[in-house]
């Protein structure tokens, strides 16, 4: 496949692929998760609950979106709907709009039927607004856009769609916060072939260095932080809490998926703690009218 060849809509995991791992049963996630729902990397302090940590990175992506009485936002794979429902009821948001395509995540938050939010079952790729946005905020997401066949070019390419797309719905001067996993001392041969077949089809990580190349010109760095080990403890909290409610994920998707989530958790652990993998929180500011 070369550069010309790659189509957007095509680069990134398919909505087959994302609903073979987040519609698995939002009863079992909930085993697990905390109570907000949030399926990514905590930021934590000292004493902290997994409850809190969560919070504590909703509300500092969206402290760096300047989030604010009546502003308009998007979260570009939204999950559960944490971020969306913290910016409406903790930072007083006029709009909240979410992109996933996960349908189980979508029934998920419009059952709750909160006022000033919308939730799409749409990738960027497609998405179309005349809204612009005073902040966007993409965590958990970024991994997912591009597949594990694509050069190194290629998938720079495909990030810088991205990119351009964040930068014509956003207002000037605003931002993206973006929160995603990377290869850290690990390349893409190294991955092991149980996640890329069992747990995340169709879906690679990216590096810092294309991450750079993509938003080159775009935007503006204004900040970045590895937090791996936040993920590492994010992920041990997870599996205490899997383990502790074994039987009951047994009875909701069976045992080979619970079998399945206690390893892909153990290696994720591990590799983040390694440094195998990095987590990035990287707060960017769009350039130019």
């Amino acid at each position: 496949m070369t550069t010309a060849e790659v189509s957007l809509s095509d680069a990134g995991a398919s909505a087959s692929a994302i609903q073979h791992h987040y519609d698995l049963s939002n009863d079992f996630y909930a085993l697990w998760l905390d109570e907000t729902h949030t399926y990514s990397c905590a930021l934590w302090q000292a004493g902290d609950t997994l409850e809190i940590a969560q919070r504590r990175k909703i509300d500092y992506h969206a402290q760096n979106c300047e989030a604010r009485l009546g502003g308009t936002y998007l979260d570009i794979g939204c999950g559960w709907g944490g971020t969306l429902f913290r910016l409406i009821r903790r930072h007083h948001a006029g709009k909240a709009v979410g992109l996933t395509l996960s349908k189980a995540q979508t029934r998920y938050i419009e059952q709750i039927a909160e006022p000033g939010i919308e939730v799409w079952v749409q990738g960027w790729q497609d998405y179309t607004t005349a809204v612009e946005f005073d902040g966007i905020i993409s965590i958990g997401a970024f991994e997912h856009f591009a597949k594990p066949n694509l050069s190194d070019d290629e998938m720079v390419d495909v990030y810088r769609g991205f990119f351009r797309k964040c930068r014509s719905w956003l207002k000037p001067n605003c931002s993206l916060s973006l929160q995603t996993i990377a290869y850290g001392r690990a390349t893409r041969r190294d991955i092991n072939r149980f996640i890329l077949e069992e747990i995340f089809p169709e879906s690679d990580l990216p590096t810092l260095s294309q991450i750079v190349r993509a938003s080159d010109g775009l935007f503006e760095l204004v900040s970045l932080r590895n937090d791996r080990q936040h993920y590492a403890d994010t992920f041990r909290h997870w599996s205490a809490r899997l383990s502790a409610r074994r039987a009951e994920a047994v009875r909701l998707v069976g045992e080979d998926k619970v079998r399945n989530y206690q390893k892909y958790q153990a290696l994720f652990t591990i590799g983040f703690h390694t440094g195998a993998m990095d987590l990035y929180r990287i707060h960017l500011r769009r350039i130019g009218k």
